[in-house]
């Protein structure tokens, strides 16, 4: 299965005994819709529905860190989601959260995944059927495993600091990059971590929403001056965004690894030393 399907291929993959279709949408509450509920009222048919907002680590005072391997493995059986599982996951998120449920997938052993191009918006868009209420699904085994290569923490980056052996790829927006805007967390510093490279995530779609591929996604990467031969770690606000560099690098065959804590952790620790103005 290739990492981005389409909506064509998962019609034609629906009824395979192996495959798990998954929502992952995760919204900010201050936008006024619930993510649950509307995949209650709308989705893909045999969608499961991920709750990225309870999927952390719920005893870190950041908001999206990775939980234990032994937490994510017990929902993920819930979900029905299981080893020699085929997973394709979508949202409805302007934040294309599928990515951040793709790299925790694959973060704690699931490497058959991949996320649906156009998410539930093309498939409604091609008339295509969904259904309403939970899907029931039975219990599978998913072994509790947890690879952290593609994981940086705070300390890590602070030695990258001096060794600039990782190039750091910023997936917020410019004006917040450049600390042009106040990052909207309290006691968080403006501006980004020096020696990044700034590329916003919605830089790697179409205007209809769907992935750039091929020479269209490798040129946004060169723009922002990222060097596809050098090690790279992405970053963002929170590690949402970033897992969307992350995946738009594995779509180039760089599997790069991804800042967790990102600007939320860097951002709010004074002892991490912090830039404005453009990379």
């Amino acid at each position: 299965m290739d990492a981005l399907v389409t909506t064509e291929w998962l019609a034609g993959e629906l009824a395979a005994s192996d495959l798990r279709i998954v929502d992952a949408t995760y919204l900010d509450p201050a936008l006024g819709r619930d993510p649950a509920a509307d995949y209650e009222a709308a989705h893909i048919p045999g969608a499961v529905f991920m709750n990225l907002a309870e999927l952390r680590d719920t005893d870190s005072d950041l908001p999206m860190m990775l939980p234990t391997a032994e937490k994510f493995a017990s929902r993920m059986q819930t979900l029905g989601l299981g080893d020699g599982s085929r997973i394709v996951i979508y949202d409805s998120s302007p934040w294309h959260t599928a990515a951040r449920a793709w790299w925790m997938l694959r973060t704690f052993g699931a490497h058959d995944v991949a996320i649906l191009d156009g998410g539930l918006a093309k498939w409604q868009a091609e008339g295509r059927d969904t259904a309403s209420g939970k899907e029931q699904l039975r219990h599978r085994h998913f072994t509790v495993w947890a690879d952290d290569k593609g994981v940086r923490t705070l300390d890590q980056m602070k030695t990258n600091i001096g060794s600039g052996a990782e190039q750091v790829v910023d997936a917020r927006s410019a004006a917040r990059f450049t600390g042009e805007e106040p990052d909207p967390r309290p006691a968080t510093h403006a501006g980004h971590i020096p020696g990044s490279k700034n590329l916003p995530y919605d830089r790697l779609f179409n205007a209809d929403a769907t992935w750039k591929t091929g020479d269209a996604l490798a040129s946004a990467f060169a723009e922002a001056g990222v060097d596809m031969e050098k090690p790279i770690v992405t970053t963002c606000g929170s590690g949402i965004t970033g897992s969307v560099l992350a995946f738009g690098l594995h779509l180039l065959g760089n599997d790069a690894a991804l800042y967790d804590g990102s600007w939320s952790e860097w951002g709010a620790d004074r002892s991490t030393p912090k830039v404005t103005g453009t990379a």
